[in-house]
């Protein structure tokens, strides 16, 4: 029990996915202009991330390894990865259409976002259990969920603030995603206690 507390804490706050190890940066920016489609995007990622992990994990256990397929890890857990965005597309687009509007270009970059794609990968080369496994990839989905979540809310309060000519754009929101990261080094420290 104390492993999995241990696991959770550290892939949400310390070792995070987007703010440490700098995965799924490109829907990281893309998607936190505003809350609601931080929001969805951040439920898609958590579903996307865990059902990926246990699949391939699945998969790689019983199947590549058994096998001797090994070699074919990367090749199968992005089918799977493609095959579950697929899935998460569909049923946003019947259940909720403005949900699947809201995201538009950023659901189909959950294929390539790399972060997912890492997280199936390392719960097999941490030699992680089943059940490790997907503590880790709800652990590393949260804290991507986390700092979308807060990126998001910080960059709308600064479309209301007044920030230089020569900052505004990509350059305040790379310096904040920066801060951000310092911000959760902090948590580091935690660990020593």
């Amino acid at each position: 029990m104390e492993t999995l507390l241990s696991i959770i804490f550290i892939y949400i706050f310390v070792d995070n996915f987007v703010l440490h190890r700098f995965f799924g940066i490109c829907p990281f920016l893309g998607v936190s202009r505003k809350m609601e489609t931080a929001v969805g995007m951040s439920m898609a990622v958590i579903f996307v991330m865990t059902m990926a992990t246990m699949v391939t994990w699945l998969l790689n256990s019983f199947v590549l390894v058994r096998y001797g397929l090994e070699y074919l890890q990367i090749v199968t857990f992005i089918l799977v990865i493609a095959s579950l965005v697929q899935l998460v597309e569909t049923v946003l687009r019947k259940i909720s259409p403005t949900l699947y509007q809201g995201l538009g270009i950023f659901l189909p970059l959950i294929t390539t976002n790399c972060a997912v794609f890492a997280v199936t990968l390392l719960a097999v080369r941490m030699e992680f259990s089943f059940v490790e496994a997907i503590v880790f990839a709800v652990a590393a989905s949260v804290g991507f969920s986390l700092a979308l979540v807060i990126m998001a809310g910080i960059r709308e309060r600064m479309e209301m603030a007044k920030i230089p000519d020569v900052l505004e754009g990509s350059a305040v929101t790379l310096i904040t995603a920066g801060i951000l990261s310092i911000a959760f080094l902090g948590f580091q420290g935690m660990l020593s206690l």
